[in-house]
């Protein structure tokens, strides 16, 4: 529990270490960050799914700080999430069962096939939801201050899925009544 708590926080707060420490030192010292945090997450990850995203979000980190250096490789880290956030879901749309299928059968077993079709719809929306938020914060990182970087991927993201959440959450209550 330690674990998931801390990858949590970490997590959270990754946008906001990175560009305190940007300002402070070298973005050389800000790599053993990303390691503990990955670490923490590998750890606290129950899934097999966590783990991909934690190997891909690593290789991927690794692969942008090699070729256009440590600040952009540390900035490009919550597009990887993105992505691979993308790749699960989408591919799970080919799949018997889609993440949010999966999810859904965690509180109600005995879906019906109205609710499986619902799921994959959501599965959907999610997909584009990860694909413009990648997009976005692929720009901050490019283009963006730090600052703006900073803002969109510790702040705005977060306030943008929970927005997903919360609409999804009040048209799901509509379509159980209909």
């Amino acid at each position: 529990m330690a674990f998931k708590i801390g990858a949590l926080a970490l997590t959270l707060g990754y946008p906001f270490i990175v560009y305190w420490g940007l300002q402070s030192f070298n973005a050389a010292l800000l790599l053993p960050l990303l390691a503990i945090v990955l670490a923490l997450r590998w750890v606290a990850g129950e899934q097999s799914t966590d783990r991909k995203v934690i190997l891909v979000s690593a290789v991927g980190v690794a692969l942008i700080a090699i070729i256009w250096g440590i600040q952009q490789g540390l900035k490009f880290y919550p597009v990887l999430v993105n992505f691979s956030m993308l790749v699960i879901f989408g591919s799970s749309l080919y799949a018997r069962q889609t993440v949010v299928e999966k999810l859904a059968r965690i509180k109600e077993p005995d879906l019906p096939p109205e609710a499986i079709a619902y799921t994959r719809n959501v599965t959907r929306v999610w997909c584009a939801f990860f694909v413009l938020n990648g997009v976005v914060s692929a720009g901050t990182a490019i283009w963006g201050s730090e600052e703006i970087w900073m803002l969109y991927n510790g702040f705005v993201a977060y306030i943008l899925i929970g927005f997903l959440m919360a609409v999804e959450w009040i048209v799901r209550q509509r379509v159980r009544r209909n």
